[in-house]
């Protein structure tokens, strides 16, 4: 049971690393198994398919990001705008930890958009997200920040994180940015998408 298990870990642990690599389309079982040190046959006893695998590191994945996010939303002792800040700043590290996550969810939401909702609501965290645009609601009613629509908050926070990563051949093309320099946009998007979001909501 030991061994299974962490023959389990190193499949995983591999399948990680040649997914950030070459994505799903460009993964292969091959690639997987020679990263986990193991045989092919093997990896299929453990595995049937590359998006089984791909299927269990998003999930993992995705569930860490909520996870934190929910985390954040809820602490009482953090004032709205450490709130905001805080959650962009873990959202972009979180995707930065796994590059491939953008291009998986454009892609089952393409393919299995019920299926991707309801993983979402299961997992640890995501009420804790919903509860904290209830308490941008009222914080506007309050005056203490301009009355928004909290779907409209979602969207531009979303898309204002996910958007380099999911266009990053893009993005690197046309303005013509190496690694190195790509990351550090991303890292300077941290305190610069707080800083538009805080913006539109002040009153």
């Amino acid at each position: 049971m030991a061994q299974d298990r962490n023959t389990e870990e190193l499949i995983i642990e591999a399948a990680k690393k040649i997914f950030v690599q070459r994505g799903l389309a460009g993964a292969r079982m091959q690639d997987i198994a020679d990263e986990a040190g193991i045989n092919k046959a093997m990896l299929h006893y453990y595995y049937r398919s590359k998006e089984k695998l791909f299927e269990i590191v998003f999930n993992e994945a995705l569930g860490r990001i909520i996870g934190r996010l929910g985390q954040i939303a809820i602490d009482g002792e953090l004032p709205l705008e450490q709130k905001i800040r805080g959650l962009v700043e873990s959202y972009i590290a979180g995707v930065a930890e796994t590059p491939y996550l953008p291009i998986f969810v454009i892609n089952e939401i393409n393919q299995r958009p019920d299926l991707l909702v309801q993983r979402m609501q299961s997992l640890s965290g995501f009420s804790n997200i919903m509860s904290f645009m209830k308490d941008v609601i009222e914080a506007g009613k309050r005056g203490e920040i301009k009355q928004v629509s909290p779907i409209q908050l979602f969207l531009n926070i979303v898309s204002m994180c996910i958007f380099p990563f999911a266009a990053k051949p893009l993005v690197q093309g046309v303005l013509q940015l190496d690694n190195v320099q790509f990351n550090l946009v991303i890292e300077e998007r941290k305190k610069l998408v707080a800083d538009v979001i805080l913006a539109w909501l002040k009153p």
